[in-house]
Formats: C-alpha cells, structure tokens, sequence
C-alpha cells in the first residue's frame, strides 16, 4: 500500500483538486510504465509467515536489501517500514506481504527486468535466512490470528475501521496479495476512455490472472478469491464505478466522487492523524474533527485518493486493480496486457468499440462471474472465454504497433510478453485451473507443496 504522499502546499480553492489530477496529463512520449507486484513471505521449514522482527522476518529482508543492494531506508516510528532507489520503493503490506512498486520506465523490457532484479535480490536475502516469497491471490494456509500486523500507523487505523464497514476488509489487509500496473494519460479526453475501457475490462484480468483458489488450507470454490474480498470490503471505496460511464464524466466528476469517499487519516509530522470516517469536504471548510480549525494541504489530497480502493484508480495516472498476485512471468504480462491495449490509439478504441455497449448490471456481473469461474464465465451471452481471446489479440496488435525494441534491438517488440496469457486463452486454463488440478492430483490434497512448487 501507499506511502505517505509529496502533493504540494495549502488547498486555497476547490477547484486545485481536479487540476491535481489534470497535472498528471502528459505528451505520448513521456507515457511511462510502473508496475507493482506483493508476494507473501514464510518460513521455509514450517511454512509459518514472516513476523516483523527477529533474525528470520520481514524486517530482516528489508535490512539485507539495504546492506546487500545499496537500497536506502524509510522508517516510521524508528521502525524500518520501507525502501527506496532509483525511483522505485519497496513497502509492506499490512500483513508483512512485501511489495515492489517499480519505477516508471518506458518500455515493458525495462519494467520487467525490474521485477526479474529485484526477485533475485530478494531471493539471495531470503535464501541466507531460511525465508522463501509465494506469488499468489490469497494466502492458501494461514488463518487471521497467523498473521501480523506490520508496524505502519495507517494500518493501525484501518484495521480498527475495516470491521465497522464491510465483512472482508482484515482480510484483504492480511492476507491478499495483487500485481497491478500504473499507467498514464494524454488529455482529459484521453483518461476517460482509458478509465472506461479500464473498469469495463478489469473483469478479463481478474480471470486471466486468477490465482487464489485456496484459503484457510482448502478450495475455497472459487478461481479468484482475492476479488471476492474486495467485494465485500467497503462499498463507499471499492467497486466499478459505474458513474465513470457518465455523459460528462471527467476529473472533476472524480473529485465529487472522492470527497464523498469517507477519510481515514491525516499524516502530519510522522504521525497518523485519526480521521476515521470524516468527511475531506468539512476537512476544505477546516472544519475538521480531527484538526478543528485547519485546512488541507495538496498532500493530504493526495493521501485522500490512496484510499480509495476501485478496480481502477485515478490518481495523476490511472492504476489497474484486478489481477491477483502471481509467477513470474504474469508479473510481466499484466504491464503487457494493459499498455498494448491504452498505449496506442488503435488498441484503445477496438477495446472501447468491445465494451462500450454495456450496461453497469454487465460489468458488474462480469466482475463477479470472473472471481467464481475465471475464463469459464458467461454473462449475457458473453463468455469471458471468447472475451479474453479478442482482448488479448487488441492487446497484442497495440504492442505490435508500439515496436518497442528491447535487448539490444534483439527483441523486436513487447508482444512475447503476452504469451502466457496466450496460453491460457489457447488452453482455457489459468493460474488457479492448475493449482487446483495439482492439489486433487499429484498433491493429493496435501497443500504444504505449494510451496515448493509456486515460490520464487
């Protein structure tokens, strides 16, 4: 999850609120690629996840990054909570999950000799202590009292709130691990179709990428669990925003939308204000419970809109949301899958020309069909099957357009990096079809060889 943010000075009129946003508009040059991948931590011999502190944990890891590769620390607290290099930050999740978010860099090679690095560097830290990292959706094993809370005061408040406003929130924060990619706009106009085309196919990713079919140390019956959680988290935070779709919609429309998203916190001097369930419009007004009297900065706005957890999110570039965590190589084809379909015009508009005829009931039904069946869903007439096979042929054809080069020029474009989503679609299997196929075959039902077979 987020950092504290850098947005900028005291808000004087409403109005700065939507150009915050507007300011991430950029020239199709300086379009960037950032990806963010969580994987959970363990013990390697009994398979127990990492606690904070002790000489086989998350802390350790995260001070080996720092002496081993030349990463700088963040602390909270005096607590060691974080790293930073290169434009790139490694965080924590609340649950002790460890996450990269990658720097923006140009092209999907780049991107994903990022995750191939920083998976090395982890691996030869982990390895020294006897701890291994697991890419999947949703912990298989490990129940709720199992896991930690991480030492970060935004997750302190949240725990604290999550119970009040929905039945799976402690869960996401523990024990739910995602990859999603961060990507850029041109223009106002420009954002709008990528937001749609974003929410309206978020629901292909979540069954492309589906990769949690266990939970407490059994199927849980569905491909997609982590999706399931976050369907039941906080109504007032989450979902597919169907107001996106709107005659009109544009940054100020989303503004209207975040200010009634209720805050949790304000960050001031190191400290975690609680704001727990008040309002950022009382916060302009400086009418603020939580700090009577004062009036928000920038970077409380944009500490505001990290909290705000929708399939695809806007911030000054969007944030696709679906997909769960997962190997390695889908850790690069879910940046593949989302720049060749909203980095060339082509693309972008065979895909809206695909999705822009539904209605929200479809949209929403594809969310929740994709978590129960992943490519075996059909909705409306719509089979997610024949749907995910044509999108991932625009996505193809988009990278194909870009004829981004990487290796040297050895590499002629991105479009090799789609190809486990080809094979999914050529098989009709994802990730969790051959979890599950394992574990009622040559598992027999003994889930402890997960992690053998899937860690990195």
């Amino acid at each position: 999850m987020s950092i504290p943010q850098s947005g900028g000075g005291p808000i004087e009129h409403q109005d700065q609120l939507a150009e915050y946003l507007a300011a991430g508009c950029k020239p199709k040059e300086d379009w960037r690629i950032g990806t963010e991948h969580e994987k959970f931590g363990y013990l390697t011999d009994t398979h127990e996840p990492l606690p904070y502190d002790g000489p086989r944990s998350i802390r350790a890891v995260l001070e080996g990054l720092r002496d081993r590769h030349g990463w700088d620390p963040v602390e909270e607290g005096g607590k060691l909570i974080g790293l930073t290099k290169d434009g790139a930050n490694v965080s924590l999740e609340p649950g002790g999950a460890l996450e990269l978010s990658g720097a923006p860099l140009e092209t999907i090679h780049q991107t994903c000799d990022e995750v191939n690095q920083h998976l090395a560097d982890v691996k030869d830290i982990a390895d020294a202590i006897g701890v291994g990292f697991i890419g999947l959706g949703a912990a298989p094993e490990w129940s709720h009292d199992e896991m930690p809370l991480m030492p970060k005061g935004r997750y302190k408040l949240m725990d604290a709130y999550m119970g009040k406003v929905g039945t799976t929130g402690t869960t996401m924060m523990r024990r739910t691990c995602t990859v999603q990619v961060n990507l850029d706009f041109g223009s106002e106009a420009d954002m709008v179709k990528k937001m749609r085309v974003a929410l309206a196919l978020q629901p292909v990713a979540t069954a492309l990428f589906a990769n949690s079919p266990f939970f407490e140390s059994k199927p849980n019956g569905m491909k997609s669990y982590r999706s399931y959680v976050w369907r039941h988290l906080d109504a007032d935070r989450t979902g597919m925003l169907p107001f996106v779709f709107d005659e009109g919609f544009g940054f100020e429309a989303y503004v209207q939308y975040a200010l009634d998203v209720p805050m949790y916190f304000v960050y001031r001097d190191g400290v975690y204000v609680d704001a727990l369930g008040q309002s950022f419009r009382d916060f302009l007004k400086g009418e603020l419970p939580a700090l009577p009297g004062e009036k928000p900065t920038l970077s409380d706005w944009a500490d505001h809109l990290t909290t705000i957890f929708p399939e695809a999110r806007l911030k000054k570039f969007i944030e696709m949301r679906g997909a769960d965590g997962g190997p390695w190589r889908r850790l690069c084809a879910l940046p593949a899958f989302w720049v060749g379909l909203t980095y060339d015009q082509g693309a972008l508009d065979a895909a809206w020309d695909l999705v822009k005829d539904w209605d929200a009931e479809t949209r929403e039904a594809l969310r929740l069909a994709a978590a129960d069946h992943a490519l075996d869903a059909k909705v409306n007439g719509i089979s997610m099957h024949d749907l995910a096979r044509e999108t991932v042929s625009i996505a193809e054809s988009g990278l194909r357009a870009r004829a981004r080069q990487g290796a040297g020029g050895l590499l002629p474009d991105e479009t090799h990096f789609l190809n486990a989503l080809k094979e999914s679609v050529e098989s009709g299997k994802v990730p969790a079809d051959e979890l599950l196929a394992h574990y009622h075959g040559d598992w027999d039902g003994d889930l402890s060889k997960i992690y053998a077979a899937y860690s990195y």
